[in-house]
């Protein structure tokens, strides 16, 4: 479904991503995850066929989507501040996505418009930041399109309307296969109903896994200095902190029972760290 081999791309003489592989050949959905100017949008966009690689191959279903009519039709991509045009009411947008893509599903956005409270006749110029993205995320999800691509699409929503969001698109992905990729910076929220993580960073795609095996990583370990300090010799230490002859670590490694099994032997308590403060200190420690 989509192939990335060995990509470079910059502007000018400065590369944004550089050498870059990855590939997605099943339907799932998939969380892009990076610092702000990782190259998250600029790999989306290549994905979508908006940009050209400066070196290396990018395919969606086996066709390269830059310049290729064919190719884009399998390909939604709805990237953060979308370019509607400034007369456009959100009717105007709708009728537009249910012309440009075959399979657009009329009732889903039907039913999408009152959960997020839009009006149709409302001038998107008008809108709120998050209406907007919730727009944005409507025509993302009834499009159907065999690989559709959101940026940041809880942009501007407070909590109870993210909720509703990943709810609605957790019910159209199982009705309605496909691969969605979306980047967010509310990994936490959004990790429960994703099967796999991208991480991009330092102009690579740093980390790609199964988000099963991502949630398991990252453990908090407390206690007294010389335990602590025993215990994790040798080992990825991400975070510590210090009171006295306490300590705290988040090590680099899976919260599983033999862990649980080691904190408890040597009087240490163990906590699962957040997945969110996990990659910020993984991807630190990377540069």
């Amino acid at each position: 479904m989509i192939q990335v081999e060995n990509v470079t791309y910059g502007y000018g003489d400065a590369p944004v991503l550089e050498d870059i592989s990855y590939s997605e050949q099943e339907y799932g959905i998939t969380a892009i995850w990076g610092r702000n100017g990782a190259g998250k949008t600029t790999l989306m966009k290549l994905l979508a066929g908006h940009e050209k690689p400066s070196k290396g191959k990018v395919e969606i279903m086996g066709m390269a989507p830059y310049n290729h009519a064919e190719a884009v039709q399998y390909v939604c991509y709805m990237q953060e501040e979308h370019p509607f045009s400034s007369i456009w009411s959100v009717k105007d947008a709708l009728r537009f996505g249910k012309y440009y893509y075959s399979n657009w599903d009329e009732d889903l956005a039907k039913r999408l418009l009152k959960t997020f409270r839009l009006d149709e006749k409302k001038k998107i110029s008008k809108l709120s930041k998050g209406m907007k993205s919730a727009l944005q995320f409507i025509i993302g999800i009834s499009s159907h399109a065999e690989i559709t691509i959101l940026d940041e699409p809880s942009n501007g929503l407070d909590a109870s309307m993210r909720k509703k969001m990943y709810q609605s698109l957790r019910e159209s992905h199982e009705e309605h296969p496909r691969l969605i990729l979306l980047s967010t910076h509310h990994i936490e929220e959004i990790q429960p109903i994703c099967e796999s993580l991208v991480v991009v960073h330092d102009k690579k795609v740093f980390i790609h896994e199964s988000m099963d095996e991502m949630r398991e990583y990252g453990v908090w370990l407390a206690g007294e200095q010389n335990k602590i300090e025993k215990v994790v010799d040798g080992l990825s230490i991400l975070e510590k902190s210090g009171l006295g002859s306490r300590l705290k670590v988040m090590v680099d490694v899976p919260f599983n029972d033999e862990w649980k099994d080691i904190a408890s032997h040597h009087g240490l308590s163990i906590e699962k760290a957040k997945l969110q403060d996990y990659l910020l200190n993984k991807t630190e420690e990377a540069e």
